[in-house]
């Protein structure tokens, strides 16, 4: 047998063996909820008839914010163990600390989030020697130790929950099988968003930080920016953009978009709700997107007098999940 050969029969195995092992989860509600969403999203957006961005449409957006940035659109590299998950989005080499340091990083700013890394692994070690520690300490010990970075209470239990999740299904405190190449980005997505407080954006943050993986993940300045480009309905809610977008974005540009998003979007006052100064977004859609613009307002007519259904997700979820 060719090596080609057993190296696609070793991933339709891992692929079988862990749809077979997800499939024997009881599943809570708001667990079924987030996989109902991938898979009835997976291939068609929440918002069938808004045809924006167009492919060219990202392609014109990711050229002009590199153009404004040093050096050129960021190109994804290999994570250093030595970085800090929370203030690097995610991009370590660790599956399970990379989800870490992103449900850290959860409606706060880096600077918390990292103080609050930093408190966390000096509290209780790195790897799974640390990860035990911290599954098994008491819930106020945590919570003393990411006070920094706000919600401490709430990411104390989604950590223990989800460090009690992965060592009960798996044995030990790993992720790892999740960067094999057996195993496809749905897949990877369905195990992370299985995990309580664990959504598609904290998700999507993991396959494209830690895993160099293909994904689009949906933060608050990528959401406005979205909105302000028309590049998703007016209606939308963030979950309901992410799965938008996942599908709109071409795969190559999504982690250097994402990046330059995020970045415009926390230094730019310009392009913010009430904001004074320059934005070049706003510059390059009153200069050369007017009928772009004129399209998406029509659309949003047609949805908010229901000529067109414009199906969205479930709301109580966007507030639920990440």
């Amino acid at each position: 047998m060719s090596h080609k050969k057993r190296t696609k029969g070793t991933k339709i195995m891992v692929s079988l063996a862990l749809a077979l092992e997800f499939a024997s989860i009881p599943q809570s509600p708001t667990k079924t909820k987030k996989l109902k969403l991938l898979t009835d999203y997976s291939s068609t957006s929440p918002y069938p008839n808004f045809h924006h961005p167009t492919a060219n449409e990202a392609r014109s957006i990711h050229a002009l914010l590199a153009s404004h940035s040093s050096g050129g659109a960021p190109i994804y590299e290999l994570p250093s163990a030595d970085s800090n998950s929370a203030k690097t989005c995610g991009q370590v080499p660790n599956v399970l600390d990379s989800l870490i340091g992103t449900v850290l990083s959860q409606n706060t700013s880096s600077a918390n989030s990292s103080a609050a890394k930093r408190s966390l692994d000096a509290m209780f070690g790195t790897g799974e020697a640390g990860f035990e520690k911290m599954a098994c300490a008491k819930r106020e010990v945590l919570v003393d130790a990411i006070r920094h970075g706000g919600l401490a209470n709430r990411k104390a239990k989604i950590i223990q929950d989800i460090l009690s999740t992965v060592k009960e299904k798996h044995g030990r405190f790993d992720l790892q099988h999740l960067a094999s190449s057996g195993v496809t980005d749905e897949q990877a997505m369905q195990e992370l968003v299985s995990l309580r407080g664990v959504g598609p954006k904290t998700a999507a943050c993991v396959l494209s930080f830690c895993m160099g993986r293909q994904a689009f993940a949906v933060d608050t300045h990528v959401f406005r920016l979205s909105k302000l480009l028309g590049w998703v309905p007016k209606s939308a809610d963030r979950v309901g953009a992410q799965a938008h977008l996942e599908l709109r974005i071409p795969p190559e540009l999504k982690y250097g978009l994402h990046v330059m998003m995020v970045r415009h979007g926390r230094i730019c006052k310009g392009c913010k709700n009430g904001g004074k100064g320059e934005c070049l977004l706003r510059t390059w859609l009153k200069n050369n997107s007017k009928q772009e613009e004129h399209v998406t307002r029509w659309t949003d007519l047609v949805y908010s007098f229901g000529i067109i259904p414009a199906p969205s997700p479930v709301q109580e979820l966007s507030r639920e999940i990440n």
